[in-house]
């Protein structure tokens, strides 16, 4: 009776914390009964816990006993499943090294221990409270829209692409597409290529042959979107910003770097979706329409790519990581 006096007494902060190719972001919102009061948005060039960020949150946090730090997931050995089956989810992945949550009794999300823990020692100064798949930030983003047919949905990050299929509300496929290591991998395999001319041998590339923690114990209870039934729709504009990507070229030419960075997200798509085509445990349907979440600000080169190579219908929307995070925060402490 008492905590829920002083609690009232006191505004909510949420601070969250978007980790980006050399810098982070720390979006934070200061929470009433009434909704958000204020907040605030600054980006660090660093992706270590610096002085100046824990001052930041500190100028927020002072104000308030009742905080919390949010954090988006960023480890690249992560993913999803259509799937909440414990017998079946060792069929699409060993789960041995890894922390994994069933999603609305329907699908499965799960995310590396060793790169939970590193999290917890980056930020140990400020401590973390909820870590939050971008697979589940996905879907609530997308929550208008999934429970329809069959549909592909990108969140498009600086460093990854987070992948998803679903059919009437079903998760068919997923897969996190961490673009760092591809870039770091496609570099590594040309060296080897360039050295293996150097030597005279003939390289074959067969496309079909591609194929710890103690004290963090919140992962298994980040987040139950169980009991949300209502979730506020799209604005209507956000509606006529998709017909707009979908009926209008681009009047601006794209830099050369968005191009190049829209060509390899591109490709790691096609490569990704190939595998759901191809593979048995994967059974769905073909895909027509494309809903994309940029969080970037990609050039029209994607969706040109993906419309010109693919034949899919491109829809796209604009996304503040920031904001979706501390949605996701104010569901799970229900504020």
């Amino acid at each position: 009776m008492l905590s829920n006096l002083l609690e009232s007494l006191y505004n909510k902060v949420i601070v969250n914390i978007i980790i980006k190719h050399s810098s982070t972001e720390i979006y934070i919102e200061l929470c009433s009964k009434k909704g958000v009061i204020s907040s605030e948005q600054k980006i660090f060039e660093t992706l270590s816990l610096s002085k100046e960020m824990l001052a930041f949150m500190d100028s927020y946090i002072k104000e308030s006993p009742y905080y919390y730090i949010a954090i988006l997931d960023n480890s690249v050995e992560q993913g999803a499943f259509p799937t909440c089956a414990k017998n079946r989810l060792a069929y699409f992945h060993d789960l041995s090294a890894s922390e994994y949550k069933c999603h609305n009794s329907s699908w499965t999300y799960h995310t590396s221990k060793n790169d939970l823990y590193k999290l917890e020692k980056l930020y140990a100064k400020s401590g973390i409270d909820l870590v939050f798949s971008p697979f589940t930030l996905l879907s609530n983003f997308f929550i208008d829209k999934i429970s329809s047919n069959i549909a592909m949905y990108l969140v498009v990050q600086e460093t990854s692409v987070t992948l998803a299929i679903f059919d009437k509300g079903d998760m068919l496929y997923a897969h996190y597409i961490d673009m760092q290591r591809d870039e770091e991998s496609e570099e590594i395999l040309t060296q080897d290529l360039d050295e293996s001319e150097d030597l005279g041998i003939d390289v074959g590339i067969d496309l079909d042959d591609i194929d710890v923690i103690d004290d963090l114990d919140d992962f298994g209870d980040i987040e139950d979107l169980d009991s949300i039934e209502d979730i506020d729709q799209f604005s209507q504009s956000q509606d006529i910003e998709e017909e707009f990507y979908e009926s209008e070229e681009p009047v601006v030419e794209s830099k050369d770097d968005n191009t190049n960075g829209d060509y390899k997200r591109f490709m790691a798509v096609q490569s990704s979706i190939a595998i759901y085509y191809s593979e048995e445990k994967y059974k769905g349907g073909f895909i027509e329409n494309t809903y994309i979440a940029d969080g970037v600000g990609v050039s029209g080169d994607l969706k040109r790519y993906l419309e010109e190579e693919m034949f899919l219908n491109v829809y796209v929307r604009h996304i503040e990581m920031g904001m979706e995070l501390s949605s996701l925060a104010k569901m799970e402490l229900n504020l």
